[in-house]
Protein backbone atom coordinates (compact mmCIF):
# COMPACT_ATOMS: atom_id res chain seq x y z
CA UNK A 1 0.00 0.00 0.00
CA UNK A 2 2.94 2.82 0.94
CA UNK A 3 5.02 1.88 -2.18
CA UNK A 4 1.68 1.70 -4.48
CA UNK A 5 0.83 5.37 -2.64
CA UNK A 6 4.52 6.98 -2.97
CA UNK A 7 4.04 10.48 -4.44
CA UNK A 8 8.07 11.17 -3.79
CA UNK A 9 9.00 8.16 -5.24
CA UNK A 10 11.45 7.27 -2.69
CA UNK A 11 10.36 3.33 -2.72
CA UNK A 12 11.65 3.24 -6.07
CA UNK A 13 15.18 5.19 -5.50
CA UNK A 14 15.54 2.50 -2.54
CA UNK A 15 15.09 -0.58 -4.81
CA UNK A 16 17.68 1.14 -6.86
CA UNK A 17 19.97 1.39 -4.07
CA UNK A 18 19.43 5.54 -3.87
CA UNK A 19 18.70 4.75 -0.46
CA UNK A 20 19.67 3.00 2.13
CA UNK A 21 17.98 1.24 5.55
CA UNK A 22 14.29 2.16 4.16
CA UNK A 23 12.05 0.11 5.75
CA UNK A 24 10.26 -2.53 3.83
CA UNK A 25 12.91 -2.76 1.28
CA UNK A 26 16.24 -3.13 2.41
CA UNK A 27 15.01 -3.00 6.09
CA UNK A 28 12.77 -5.08 8.25
CA UNK A 29 9.44 -3.86 9.08
CA UNK A 30 8.92 -4.55 12.94
CA UNK A 31 5.13 -3.91 13.59
CA UNK A 32 4.25 -3.05 16.71
CA UNK A 33 3.05 -6.43 19.26
CA UNK A 34 0.30 -4.34 20.54
CA UNK A 35 -0.77 -1.07 19.02
CA UNK A 36 -3.07 1.36 20.54
CA UNK A 37 -4.77 2.18 17.17
CA UNK A 38 -5.28 0.61 14.17
CA UNK A 39 -6.18 2.39 11.22
CA UNK A 40 -6.72 0.19 7.60
CA UNK A 41 -6.66 2.65 4.89
CA UNK A 42 -7.34 0.35 2.69
CA UNK A 43 -11.03 -0.21 3.70
CA UNK A 44 -11.48 2.75 5.47
CA UNK A 45 -12.63 6.27 3.94
CA UNK A 46 -10.73 9.23 4.84
CA UNK A 47 -13.80 10.43 7.17
CA UNK A 48 -14.12 6.76 8.57
CA UNK A 49 -10.58 7.50 9.63
CA UNK A 50 -10.37 10.68 11.26
CA UNK A 51 -13.69 9.55 13.19
CA UNK A 52 -11.65 6.22 14.15
CA UNK A 53 -8.90 8.42 15.41
CA UNK A 54 -10.83 11.69 16.92
CA UNK A 55 -12.71 8.79 18.97
CA UNK A 56 -9.65 6.85 20.55
CA UNK A 57 -8.16 10.65 21.33
CA UNK A 58 -11.50 11.75 23.22
CA UNK A 59 -11.00 7.94 24.78
CA UNK A 60 -7.99 8.87 26.35
CA UNK A 61 -8.15 12.23 27.25
CA UNK A 62 -10.92 11.68 29.77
Amino acid sequence: VCEKRDPKGLYKKARAGEIKNFTGIDSPYQPPEHPELVIDTVTLTLEQAADKIIGYLEAISG
